[in-house]
């Protein structure tokens, strides 16, 4: 999980090719940037569905019209806190997601996928969140029929000299319970396909069909982690119960300190029934700290990445605190 989001921080490693963007084209972008982040706090805060709404249909074209920039693909658009943007390791390609409210606090997501082209030109996909036409969520789909969600990380796996990017996503849902899902993203002919049977469950005591995709469900107000270990090269996730011993119903479901997992195996996910065989402390995380209840504000949601930088920067301020006192 440590390596895993500092690719949204792969700017940082693009300062010898942003310069392909002219001052001019950046000075643009800023101003463009200001106009958006501040459509986009009204599609978040807009207190009404229907302000929300407009001021979204009207977020989307500008974005698009920024996205136009020669190499705007080496614009961060940092300033951008309620949109999601996540990068594979190759840099081919980024994704923004970010959610739309519904007065009934169910959400609806948009996004887009832009292109890393060699000549800077705009090749986007957008992507039209289906998930509420849906009634099956185990599918394979293309960016028109996309099951939306809130993409919050992505790793890169290669197999038989094909790339397969698993993106790792969030739903709030509804007012009782929120999701997280793990599915493959390829590219058919350049175009993006998600889904596809690369979840194995054959390796558990009791096999299962592979799925396209793979969810999970609980209770709104409890704290799940579904996160890459790059440690144990392996998806780490928490075992789920009912806390009143209704297994169909989702909203019941919490975390019971154990851990399933997939591993990466002949160019498939496979399931890993228990990843952790001696108990856990209460309390503590094999994996990090899940970040939902960080991400419940959405003005200025936090990445993982950053939950981390500020957890070690707490850690070391304690270190010099606590050496310091020694020297005392």
């Amino acid at each position: 999980m440590k390596r895993l989001f500092i690719i949204l921080l792969s700017f940082s490693s693009f300062s010898a090719v942003a310069q392909r963007l002219s001052p001019a084209d950046r000075a643009a972008l800023d101003k463009l940037q200001d106009s958006l982040r501040a459509i986009s706090y009204d599609v978040i805060n807009g207190k009404e569905q229907s302000v929300r709404e407009e001021r979204n249909d009207y977020f989307i074209p500008q974005l698009v019209n920024a996205l136009k920039t020669s190499y705007s693909y080496y614009y961060p658009f940092d300033s951008l806190k309620t949109v999601a943007k996540i990068y594979p390791q190759d840099s081919t390609f980024r994704i923004f997601t970010w959610p739309l409210e519904n007065d009934n606090s169910t959400f609806r997501h948009f996004g887009v996928i832009q292109m890393n082209t060699k000549d800077g030109a705009l090749k986007l996909f957008p992507l039209f969140d289906n998930s509420d036409f849906s009634k099956n969520m185990d599918t394979i789909t293309n960016n028109r029929g996309w099951i939306g969600c809130l993409y919050y990380a992505m790793i890169q796996k290669r197999y038989f000299n094909a790339e397969y990017y698993t993106l790792f996503g969030w739903d709030a849902n509804s007012q009782t319970s929120q999701k997280k899902v793990i599915e493959m993203l390829t590219f058919k002919n350049g175009e993006p396909v998600f889904g596809g049977p690369f979840f194995s469950f054959a390796e558990d005591t009791v096999p299962k069909p592979a799925r396209n995709r793979f969810f999970i469900e609980y209770k709104r107000e409890a704290v799940a982690a579904m996160n890459y270990d790059a440690e144990m090269d392996m998806i780490i996730f928490d075992h789920l119960i009912s806390e009143t011993n209704e297994p169909l119903k989702k909203y019941t479901y919490i975390p019971d300190l154990d851990y399933e997992g997939f591993k990466w195996q002949a160019g498939r996910w496979v399931h890993v029934e228990k990843v952790f065989h001696d108990a856990l402390q209460l309390g503590k995380y094999p994996i990090g700290q899940p970040a939902d209840k960080k991400r419940t504000d959405y003005v200025k949601p936090k990445m993982d990445f950053e939950i981390q930088e500020e957890e070690a920067a707490k850690a070391a301020e304690a270190a010099k605190k606590g050496k310091k006192k020694k020297k005392d």
